[in-house]
């Protein structure tokens, strides 16, 4: 069986609908992964936040100085306090809230696209780097965030988390990690932002609310410029789709077909509680699984949000962000091509993007 890279893989490249690769068990058949996501006590959610590459010794005492944890809120939550803090959380991403959420992001765009002209010709560093940022913290009633900051503590702690770093580059992203933690931990004892006052309220500990809203500010955005990013530079790489992505429906129906077949989201994570059979295989108890969320090219389905008790909270914010964006650049700059240059990529377990999208006029 071929050596498969974790963190480049393609679909092409496995040769079973579930494959035993570097100590993990990846899982591709959409109905095995839809079963996976649906079964919450067979498959635990414990591992989802854990750290790809163990962490070394000299950053987990950093972490430990910075009083950093991530005790079970959401994505990593198994337990009976689940159902209450994602019923807090959603109530920040009700329909309702996202819809009257469009007209500013609408405005951002417009703002970027007249105001620096696209100073710098890449629409992720123009466009897509900070606006879900911001439409993320005024959504979530957070004011006075240094939004760069944010981006450096965010961005630096996907990599931490999920990527195959090097002890020497924990180290250098630790201190982002902890400061993130830190000021997290700081605005709620201040019940800074609505967010806060809302967990306090809720009798939620300062502890939890600190690992709740981490992953929530990291993943409410960042997968957000991910998927920009990817969708961007596949619409601009057909013509006839970048000149009718004003048509009413098509920027929403482009966006569901780069989440299908090119989801920045691209695997999530699972332990078995027990003993399991998955399309033929038997996979031991305590086995880790990556699930592959994106679908086949003759797939109408996918499950980039994830399925079931842990399906994302900010699904319909990231569609409609996604297809706004479109829309508005498509119309408003139609003459744009991309330079054809190859960007870097993001490639961690879980998120694959590219990092800019160079254009011309």
């Amino acid at each position: 069986m071929p050596l498969v890279d974790l963190f480049t893989f393609t679909r092409a490249e496995l040769t079973s609908p579930v494959q035993f690769c570097d100590g993990r068990w990846v899982v591709s058949d959409y109905d095995d992964v839809r079963a996976v996501l649906a079964d919450p006590v067979t498959f635990l959610p414990d591992n989802a936040l854990t750290a790809v590459t163990p962490v070394a010794p000299a950053a987990l005492r950093a972490l430990v100085r910075a009083r950093f944890s991530l005790p079970p809120t959401l994505a990593n939550n198994g337990s009976a306090s689940h159902a209450g803090l994602r019923r807090l959380v959603a109530s920040f991403f009700t329909p309702a809230r996202v819809a009257a959420a469009e007209p500013r992001i609408r405005a951002l765009v417009l703002e970027r696209l007249g105001g620096s002209d696209l100073s710098r010709n890449d629409l992720v560093g123009d466009l897509a780097w900070d606006l879900p940022a911001i439409v993320l913290m005024e959504l979530l009633g957070l004011e006075n965030v240094d939004i760069p900051t944010l981006k450096r503590w965010s961005s630096g702690s996907l990599e931490f988390f999920w990527g195959n770093i090097s002890r020497e580059r924990q180290l250098e992203l630790v201190d982002d990690v902890g400061d993130f933690h830190q000021w997290l931990i700081k605005r709620y004892h201040a019940r800074d932002g609505e967010l806060f006052c809302a967990l306090a309220d809720a009798g939620v500990s300062a502890e939890d609310s600190a690992g709740l809203c981490y992953f929530l500010l990291i993943a409410g955005q960042e997968t957000t410029t991910q998927l920009l990013s990817t969708a961007l530079r596949r619409a601009l790489q057909d013509r006839s789709l970048w000149a009718r992505l004003p048509e009413p429906g098509v920027a929403e129906s482009f966006v569901e077909d780069v989440l299908r077949t090119d989801t920045p989201v691209v695997t999530w994570r699972r332990l078995t509680a027990r003993e399991v059979v998955l399309s033929g295989v038997r996979v031991p108890a305590g086995a880790e699984l990556v699930l592959l969320l994106s679908g086949k090219e003759s797939d109408p389905r996918h499950l980039a949000f994830g399925y079931g008790r842990h399906f994302c909270l900010g699904a319909g914010l990231a569609r409609l962000e996604a297809a706004v964006v479109l829309r508005t650049v498509a119309a408003h700059e139609p003459s744009l091509r991309l330079t054809g240059e190859d960007p870097e990529w993001l490639n961690l377990l879980s998120f694959r993007a590219p990092k800019s999208v160079t254009v011309a006029r």
